[in-house]
């Protein structure tokens, strides 16, 4: 099992910093091109173009804010579908799915590339404000990069750390078996009783059967795409369409929220071709010779957006399942002597925790996975602003569609996109910042909330 382990290692560590080296490579003779106007410049010309790229018109610098910490949940990059060959989504086609560069449910070769390039894009963001040094070598706990024990997870860490520190050492830090769940990424529900089950289960319909309904086109649109009536599971009866009143929801104490239904099965089909069109340069190949707008996109990326809305952000759910995660981050937001740190985990994951610490809703721009996108990172800053108070902002970063397709170089002129979020019942200023002290107090509400849900309905299953 170590030899292994160790050889899985020493492969990894080979890809990343080959594709390290050319992407340094290409990041400096186009850096060279440009002007060289110094650190303050860099910032400034990071600001700009993050406010160029439209998105909210939000910026990962605050001007006039000095910069001092940052907290970063990060879903992983690209990686080929969960399902293995021989699972429905063999059958539920008569296409051949991408030839896929990793193996199943692990970080693609795209994918690493990405990642080592959003890492590169943080090095020079963190020096131009201030809190890395140029070639930043840390020697102590300043940096924490700690992931999910998944393959795709930690091999996402690995590409991210390569280029936040391509001559810096850091431990790529992981605590269970490898490509075993942590539970502290793991989605499922720390608690769980009959009484709250059913109560979770009414919360579920009551918000989301109404935009379970509103499926119907998305359904009928990823049915034409996948071709579902020339497919085996479809001549057989294993699958005779996707129907927007058949979830049935579970839940169980140490498992995630369950679904069964079309609502499960769609998303596998969604999860797949949303994947397929990120890898496949071809966009009409990745659609199985369909000719599909960017809208036609956004609809079947929607059914597994709703499917992560559905099981992961009602609020009887969201602090459940996020409980171990957001008492992560709180500690980690507590830290004094910590410069950065980068927590590697899932959609649900980020989902869940915006969910759980109330964030306002949000429909990201150029991006056809309007929640979480692909390697998407929510940045939480510590910042001191003008007048010497604590302020906290909190944005959601992550690579464009066109991005992700075109493997295109980040830098000061092709900056990531940036969303500011807003927490709900708390007043932002105008740089999309909040009084630190009400940031930190929304932690402790979302984890006093999981406290409650375990004291009422132990006292109601007892009654």
């Amino acid at each position: 099992m170590k030899e292994k382990k160790d050889l899985i290692w020493k492969v990894t560590a080979i890809a990343a910093i080959c594709l390290l080296l050319i992407v340094s490579v290409l990041y400096g003779i186009e850096l060279s091109r440009k002007a060289k106007n110094g650190a303050g410049g860099v910032k400034e010309s990071l600001g700009a173009a993050a406010n160029a790229s439209g998105a909210a018109g939000a910026s990962l610098s605050r001007d006039g804010y000095t910069l001092e910490q940052v907290v970063c949940l990060s879903r992983h990059n690209i990686r080929s579908p969960l399902k293995a060959p021989g699972s429905p989504l063999a059958t539920i086609t008569p296409h051949e799915w991408f030839d896929w560069t990793s193996g199943p449910s692990e970080l693609s070769l795209r994918g690493g590339a990405l990642e080592a390039e959003m890492g590169g894009y943080f090095r020079r963001w963190l020096e131009a404000e201030g809190l890395f040094e140029e070639n930043f070598r840390p020697d102590g706990d300043e940096i924490r990069i700690y992931a999910n024990s998944k393959q795709r997870t930690i091999a996402t860490a690995r590409y991210f750390a390569s280029g936040l520190l391509p001559v810096g050492d850091v431990e790529i830090e992981y605590h269970e078996e490898f490509d075993e769940m942590d539970p502290v990424f793991t989605p499922q529900l720390t608690y769980a009783s009959e009484s709250y089950a059913a109560d979770a289960d009414a919360e579920q319909h009551e918000l989301f059967d109404s935009s379970l309904k509103e499926m119907a086109d998305n359904y009928e649109l990823l049915a034409e795409v996948i071709d579902l009536k020339d497919s085996e599971s479809f001549k057989n009866g294993d699958v005779t369409g996707f129907f927007t009143d058949d979830s049935v929801f579970t839940h169980e104490e140490g498992k995630e929220p369950g679904v069964s239904g079309s609502l499960k099965t769609a998303c596998q089909v969604s999860d797949a071709l949303v994947l397929q069109y990120y890898e496949n340069p071809d966009a009409k190949e990745a659609a199985f010779g369909h000719e599909l707008s960017e809208k036609d996109w956004e609809s079947i990326a929607e059914i597994k957006d709703l499917y992560g809305d559905v099981l992961f952000t009602s609020p009887l759910i969201a602090v459940n399942v996020a409980h171990p995660l957001l008492e992560e981050m709180r500690d980690e937001l507590w830290d004094e002597d910590r410069l950065f740190c980068f927590l590697c985990g899932h959609d649900s994951n980020v989902g869940s925790v915006l969910a759980a610490l109330e964030a306002e809703d949000y429909s990201l721009p150029y991006a056809i996975e309007k929640k979480t996108p692909i390697g998407c990172k929510l940045v939480i800053c510590r910042w001191t602003g003008p007048d010497g108070d604590e302020r906290i902002s909190l944005d959601l970063v992550y690579q464009t569609t066109e991005q992700l397709k075109g493997l295109d170089l980040l830098d000061v002129t092709n900056p990531p996109a940036v969303y500011s979020l807003r927490l709900k019942g708390l007043t932002a200023d105008e740089y999309g910042t909040y009084d630190a002290d009400e940031v930190l107090e929304r932690f402790e509400k979302a984890l006093d909330a999981f406290d409650d849900i375990i004291e009422e309905y132990e006292l109601s299953d007892a009654a």
